[in-house]
């Protein structure tokens, strides 16, 4: 337990060090320029080393194709049904989105390591891939949909350099192609450059955030999906499968975790009301700490 609680506090620090330089700064921070650089040059860095620092076991692919198919029904629940609850085109959005963009990738992998060990990398590294293109396809298709037509969110899809860094890192990996330690070395700076800013990037808006103006239908639908029926579905699903109970428990912790910031990086590029987008991922963030050790209760379920 102590190892969980040393891996949340340490990511944290960061977000709480953003809150106090805006406090300080104010209007010289600011948090537009910061969210253009690390959405179009840091975080193609951060996918590029993320993706080739192991190699990509494409018989591992079970577990994210699992993780796939139990965000696509939520994600069908989600656009069905909020339709009928949020009227105003940025909150429906949210409300579709939010709860399934997860941070399996910051906080999921070093949770899951100090909950399973070493031998989980190999299944939260390729899970998190499937979350990276959920991010990049589905996530910026609804941000971006709160601001713009069909046509224009699917463009602004393609038109993001972290998809194509990401499709070029995996043809990479799976053909073996050796990349030079010194370049290795370069992409490694990039990429904890760019994780350094998404959490200074958290702590800027938190400061900005008044959490008594945001909409609390919208926040107790996503926390909702996010902390109990995104966690009943997995459960349901994954208990009734016959796998390594480790694999299943990976996929269920890896659907525990709080609000990626990737939201707010999105919310706030597509201006889809990222200061609601962030106290959504703070609060998850918060009930996240006691959810865990709920979850890892559930384990022993599988």
């Amino acid at each position: 337990m102590s190892s969980i609680i040393f891996s949340i506090l340490s990511i944290y620090l960061f977000i709480f060090l953003g809150y106090i330089a805006k406090r300080s700064f104010k209007e010289k921070i600011d948090d537009k320029t910061i969210t253009l650089i690390n959405v179009y040059f840091l975080q193609v860095f951060l996918t590029f080393w993320g993706l080739l620092i192991r190699p990509i076991d494409i018989s591992l692919l079970y577990a994210p194709s699992l993780y796939l198919f139990i965000v696509l029904i939520i994600l069908l629940f989600c656009a069905l049904l909020a339709k009928k609850i949020f009227k105003e085109k940025k909150e429906y959005s949210i409300a579709v989105v939010a709860a399934l963009i997860g941070n399996t990738g910051n906080l999921g992998i070093p949770i899951n390591i100090a909950i399973f060990g070493e031998e989980s990398i190999q299944y939260t590294t390729i899970v998190n891939l499937m979350n990276v293109f959920l991010v990049y396809t589905i996530g910026v298709f609804y941000y971006s949909r709160g601001s713009f037509n069909t046509k224009t969110s699917l463009y602004n899809i393609i038109k993001l350099p972290i998809l194509w860094a990401a499709i070029i890192a995996i043809l990479l990996s799976l053909n073996k192609v050796p990349i030079h330690p010194s370049l290795m070395n370069m992409l490694m700076m990039g990429a904890y450059a760019s994780i350094t800013m998404q959490l200074f990037l958290f702590g800027i808006y938190l400061y900005e955030t008044k959490f008594a103006e945001i909409n609390k239908k919208l926040v107790l639908w996503v926390l909702v999906l996010k902390f109990f029926l995104l966690p009943l579905v997995a459960f349901s699903i994954l208990y009734n499968l016959n796998l390594d109970p480790m694999v299943k428990g990976i996929i269920f912790i890896e659907f525990m975790m709080p609000l990626a910031i990737a939201n707010i990086n999105l919310a706030s590029l597509y201006d889809c009301k990222p200061k609601l987008v962030t106290a959504l991922v703070f609060l998850s963030s918060i009930l996240f700490l006691g959810f865990i050790f709920l979850s890892v209760r559930v384990l022993q379920y599988f």
